[in-house]
Protein backbone atom coordinates (compact mmCIF):
# COMPACT_ATOMS: atom_id res chain seq x y z
CA UNK A 1 0.00 0.00 0.00
CA UNK A 2 2.87 2.78 0.47
CA UNK A 3 4.91 1.77 -2.10
CA UNK A 4 2.07 3.61 -4.08
CA UNK A 5 3.57 6.46 -2.55
CA UNK A 6 6.35 6.67 -4.52
CA UNK A 7 4.38 6.99 -7.78
CA UNK A 8 2.84 10.30 -6.84
CA UNK A 9 3.73 13.32 -8.61
CA UNK A 10 1.36 16.14 -7.91
CA UNK A 11 1.36 16.72 -3.95
CA UNK A 12 0.07 18.68 -1.56
CA UNK A 13 2.12 19.36 1.68
CA UNK A 14 0.58 21.29 4.14
CA UNK A 15 2.44 22.12 7.21
CA UNK A 16 1.23 23.70 10.57
CA UNK A 17 2.21 26.65 12.85
CA UNK A 18 3.32 24.34 15.59
CA UNK A 19 5.70 22.94 12.84
CA UNK A 20 6.92 27.12 12.00
CA UNK A 21 7.43 28.49 15.44
CA UNK A 22 8.42 27.48 18.61
CA UNK A 23 6.81 27.05 21.90
CA UNK A 24 8.11 29.94 23.45
CA UNK A 25 7.26 32.21 20.21
CA UNK A 26 10.09 32.59 17.97
CA UNK A 27 10.24 31.71 14.67
CA UNK A 28 11.42 28.26 13.63
CA UNK A 29 14.30 29.00 11.02
CA UNK A 30 15.40 25.80 10.54
CA UNK A 31 12.58 24.29 10.21
CA UNK A 32 11.07 26.00 7.54
CA UNK A 33 14.86 26.18 5.80
CA UNK A 34 14.57 22.22 5.71
CA UNK A 35 11.16 22.72 4.20
CA UNK A 36 12.85 25.00 1.43
CA UNK A 37 15.52 22.23 0.87
CA UNK A 38 12.97 19.41 0.55
CA UNK A 39 10.41 20.86 -1.75
CA UNK A 40 12.94 22.12 -4.01
CA UNK A 41 14.74 19.23 -4.22
CA UNK A 42 11.18 17.22 -4.63
CA UNK A 43 10.84 20.17 -7.93
CA UNK A 44 13.91 19.23 -8.96
CA UNK A 45 13.02 15.82 -8.87
CA UNK A 46 9.95 16.56 -11.38
CA UNK A 47 7.28 16.46 -8.64
CA UNK A 48 4.89 19.17 -8.42
CA UNK A 49 4.78 20.67 -5.13
CA UNK A 50 1.89 22.75 -3.70
CA UNK A 51 2.29 24.13 -0.38
CA UNK A 52 -0.39 25.39 2.40
CA UNK A 53 1.35 27.20 5.16
CA UNK A 54 -0.13 28.48 7.90
CA UNK A 55 1.71 30.64 10.27
CA UNK A 56 0.38 33.93 9.52
CA UNK A 57 -0.95 34.86 12.82
CA UNK A 58 1.90 32.55 14.59
CA UNK A 59 4.63 35.54 12.95
CA UNK A 60 3.12 38.28 13.32
CA UNK A 61 2.54 37.88 17.33
CA UNK A 62 6.25 37.11 16.85
CA UNK A 63 7.03 40.37 14.82
CA UNK A 64 4.65 42.70 17.25
CA UNK A 65 6.24 41.01 20.20
CA UNK A 66 2.81 39.63 21.41
CA UNK A 67 2.52 37.05 24.07
CA UNK A 68 -1.14 35.79 23.66
CA UNK A 69 -2.82 35.42 20.78
CA UNK A 70 -5.84 38.49 20.65
CA UNK A 71 -9.76 37.10 20.78
CA UNK A 72 -10.86 40.17 19.02
CA UNK A 73 -11.14 39.29 14.93
CA UNK A 74 -9.75 42.97 13.56
CA UNK A 75 -6.70 41.94 15.94
CA UNK A 76 -6.53 38.69 14.19
CA UNK A 77 -6.92 40.33 11.34
CA UNK A 78 -4.44 43.01 11.92
CA UNK A 79 -2.00 40.35 13.13
CA UNK A 80 -2.74 38.11 10.34
CA UNK A 81 -1.43 40.96 7.62
CA UNK A 82 1.94 41.69 9.57
CA UNK A 83 2.62 38.12 9.85
CA UNK A 84 1.63 36.94 6.32
CA UNK A 85 3.89 39.62 4.76
CA UNK A 86 7.03 38.46 7.15
CA UNK A 87 5.99 34.83 6.40
CA UNK A 88 6.47 35.14 2.72
CA UNK A 89 9.71 37.07 3.05
CA UNK A 90 10.93 34.29 4.87
CA UNK A 91 9.94 31.89 2.13
CA UNK A 92 11.18 33.81 -0.96
CA UNK A 93 14.23 33.88 1.24
CA UNK A 94 14.69 30.15 1.61
CA UNK A 95 13.56 28.93 -1.27
CA UNK A 96 15.91 31.31 -3.24
CA UNK A 97 18.65 30.17 -1.53
CA UNK A 98 17.69 26.43 -3.34
CA UNK A 99 17.11 28.64 -6.51
CA UNK A 100 13.17 27.75 -6.35
CA UNK A 101 10.73 29.98 -7.57
CA UNK A 102 7.46 30.60 -5.41
CA UNK A 103 4.52 32.21 -5.32
CA UNK A 104 1.15 33.48 -3.06
CA UNK A 105 -2.00 32.77 -3.21
CA UNK A 106 -5.10 33.84 -0.39
CA UNK A 107 -7.64 32.49 -0.61
CA UNK A 108 -11.54 32.79 1.17
CA UNK A 109 -13.76 29.84 0.83
CA UNK A 110 -16.33 31.44 -0.96
CA UNK A 111 -13.86 32.13 -3.96
CA UNK A 112 -13.42 28.40 -4.26
CA UNK A 113 -17.11 27.68 -4.55
CA UNK A 114 -18.48 29.87 -6.66
CA UNK A 115 -17.69 28.46 -9.93
CA UNK A 116 -15.65 31.03 -12.42
CA UNK A 117 -13.86 32.27 -9.58
CA UNK A 118 -12.85 28.53 -8.79
CA UNK A 119 -11.85 27.92 -12.21
CA UNK A 120 -9.78 30.74 -11.94
CA UNK A 121 -7.91 29.22 -9.16
CA UNK A 122 -7.98 26.16 -10.82
CA UNK A 123 -6.19 27.88 -13.79
CA UNK A 124 -3.52 29.94 -11.79
CA UNK A 125 -2.29 26.68 -10.14
CA UNK A 126 -2.12 24.90 -12.77
CA UNK A 127 -0.39 27.96 -14.69
CA UNK A 128 2.29 27.95 -12.02
CA UNK A 129 2.84 24.42 -11.64
CA UNK A 130 3.33 24.15 -15.23
CA UNK A 131 5.91 27.14 -14.84
CA UNK A 132 8.03 24.83 -12.40
CA UNK A 133 6.89 27.23 -9.86
CA UNK A 134 5.43 26.37 -6.16
CA UNK A 135 2.68 28.06 -5.24
CA UNK A 136 2.26 28.92 -1.48
CA UNK A 137 -1.33 28.95 -0.46
CA UNK A 138 -3.11 30.16 3.13
CA UNK A 139 -6.37 31.35 4.02
CA UNK A 140 -6.87 35.16 3.51
CA UNK A 141 -7.25 36.15 7.21
CA UNK A 142 -7.35 39.83 6.48
CA UNK A 143 -10.96 38.93 5.32
CA UNK A 144 -11.99 35.52 5.84
CA UNK A 145 -15.08 35.70 8.81
CA UNK A 146 -17.84 33.75 9.46
CA UNK A 147 -20.86 36.16 9.30
CA UNK A 148 -24.75 34.76 9.44
CA UNK A 149 -24.95 33.12 5.96
CA UNK A 150 -21.70 34.60 4.04
CA UNK A 151 -19.33 31.95 4.78
CA UNK A 152 -15.93 33.14 3.78
CA UNK A 153 -13.80 30.78 6.19
CA UNK A 154 -12.52 27.42 5.28
CA UNK A 155 -12.61 26.89 9.05
CA UNK A 156 -8.79 26.02 8.63
CA UNK A 157 -6.28 25.00 6.63
CA UNK A 158 -6.52 21.50 7.36
CA UNK A 159 -9.67 21.73 5.20
CA UNK A 160 -7.99 24.55 2.74
CA UNK A 161 -5.60 21.66 2.05
CA UNK A 162 -8.05 18.81 1.28
CA UNK A 163 -9.96 21.29 -0.64
CA UNK A 164 -6.99 22.47 -2.91
CA UNK A 165 -6.06 18.88 -3.39
CA UNK A 166 -9.65 18.34 -4.35
CA UNK A 167 -9.20 21.25 -6.76
CA UNK A 168 -5.82 19.98 -8.51
CA UNK A 169 -6.69 16.59 -8.26
CA UNK A 170 -3.57 16.00 -6.24
CA UNK A 171 -1.73 12.09 -5.66
CA UNK A 172 -1.30 12.91 -2.28
CA UNK A 173 -1.60 15.41 0.60
CA UNK A 174 1.15 15.24 2.93
CA UNK A 175 -0.21 17.04 6.67
CA UNK A 176 2.61 18.08 8.66
CA UNK A 177 1.59 18.48 12.41
CA UNK A 178 3.15 18.56 15.26
CA UNK A 179 1.94 14.68 16.68
CA UNK A 180 3.82 11.25 15.01
CA UNK A 181 0.10 10.40 13.06
CA UNK A 182 -3.30 9.41 14.27
CA UNK A 183 -3.64 7.65 17.67
CA UNK A 184 -6.53 5.80 19.38
CA UNK A 185 -5.85 8.32 22.41
CA UNK A 186 -4.21 11.49 22.85
CA UNK A 187 -0.56 10.36 23.56
CA UNK A 188 0.59 13.17 25.43
CA UNK A 189 -1.64 12.01 28.24
CA UNK A 190 -1.89 8.38 27.58
CA UNK A 191 1.14 6.15 27.25
CA UNK A 192 -1.21 3.36 26.46
CA UNK A 193 -2.68 5.47 23.43
CA UNK A 194 -1.65 3.49 19.79
CA UNK A 195 -0.53 4.77 16.46
CA UNK A 196 -2.64 3.87 13.26
CA UNK A 197 -0.31 3.16 10.96
CA UNK A 198 -3.39 3.01 8.23
CA UNK A 199 -6.62 4.36 8.16
CA UNK A 200 -9.19 3.09 5.06
CA UNK A 201 -12.60 4.83 6.14
CA UNK A 202 -13.40 7.59 8.81
CA UNK A 203 -15.37 5.80 10.97
CA UNK A 204 -17.75 7.15 14.08
CA UNK A 205 -15.39 5.37 16.34
CA UNK A 206 -12.40 7.55 15.57
CA UNK A 207 -14.16 10.97 15.17
CA UNK A 208 -15.16 10.24 19.06
CA UNK A 209 -11.24 9.53 19.33
CA UNK A 210 -10.21 12.82 17.95
CA UNK A 211 -9.00 15.46 20.50
CA UNK A 212 -8.83 19.11 20.13
CA UNK A 213 -6.76 22.16 18.81
CA UNK A 214 -3.39 22.17 20.25
CA UNK A 215 -0.85 24.75 20.02
CA UNK A 216 -1.52 28.35 21.63
CA UNK A 217 -0.93 29.68 17.95
CA UNK A 218 -3.06 27.12 15.44
CA UNK A 219 -6.99 26.85 15.02
CA UNK A 220 -6.75 22.77 14.08
CA UNK A 221 -6.32 20.03 15.70
CA UNK A 222 -7.25 16.26 15.17
CA UNK A 223 -11.04 16.61 14.45
CA UNK A 224 -10.39 18.58 11.39
CA UNK A 225 -7.87 16.59 10.30
CA UNK A 226 -10.16 13.38 10.23
CA UNK A 227 -12.44 15.58 8.18
CA UNK A 228 -9.84 16.99 5.74
CA UNK A 229 -8.97 13.30 5.61
CA UNK A 230 -12.44 12.07 4.92
CA UNK A 231 -12.64 14.70 1.90
CA UNK A 232 -9.35 13.10 0.63
CA UNK A 233 -10.79 9.73 0.88
CA UNK A 234 -14.07 10.80 -0.87
CA UNK A 235 -12.30 11.80 -3.48
CA UNK A 236 -10.28 8.15 -3.97
CA UNK A 237 -7.01 10.07 -3.24
CA UNK A 238 -4.08 9.54 -0.64
CA UNK A 239 -3.64 11.68 2.67
CA UNK A 240 -0.32 11.33 5.24
CA UNK A 241 -0.30 12.91 8.40
CA UNK A 242 3.03 12.93 10.16
CA UNK A 243 5.15 15.24 12.39
CA UNK A 244 6.67 17.95 10.76
CA UNK A 245 9.03 18.56 13.35
CA UNK A 246 11.85 17.51 10.69
CA UNK A 247 10.30 18.00 7.10
CA UNK A 248 12.29 15.51 5.33
CA UNK A 249 10.38 13.43 6.71
CA UNK A 250 8.68 13.92 3.63
CA UNK A 251 11.28 12.22 1.83
CA UNK A 252 10.30 9.44 3.61
CA UNK A 253 7.28 9.38 3.26
CA UNK A 254 7.67 9.31 -0.62
CA UNK A 255 9.87 6.15 -0.35
CA UNK A 256 6.90 4.66 1.51
CA UNK A 257 8.26 4.10 4.68
CA UNK A 258 6.03 3.40 7.45
CA UNK A 259 6.07 6.74 9.04
CA UNK A 260 2.90 8.82 10.68
CA UNK A 261 -1.06 7.41 9.85
CA UNK A 262 -2.23 6.42 5.70
CA UNK A 263 -5.33 7.56 4.96
CA UNK A 264 -6.23 5.81 1.87
CA UNK A 265 -9.00 3.29 0.16
CA UNK A 266 -7.59 -0.46 0.32
CA UNK A 267 -6.39 -1.59 -2.94
CA UNK A 268 -9.53 -3.19 -5.19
Amino acid sequence: MRATLKEAKRIVIKIGTSSLMYPNGNINLAGIDELAFVLSDLRNQGKEIILVSSGAIGVGMNKLHMQKRPSAIPEQQAVAAVGQAALMDIYNQRFLTYSQQTAQLLLTRDIVEYPKSRQNVINTLEQLVHMNIIPIINENDTVAVEELDHQTKFGDNDQLSAIVAELIQADLLIMLSDIDGFYSDNPLTNTDATLYPHITAITKELMEQATGKGSRYGTGGMMSKLKAAQRILAAKHAMVLANGKHPKIIFAILAGQPVGTLFKEEAQ
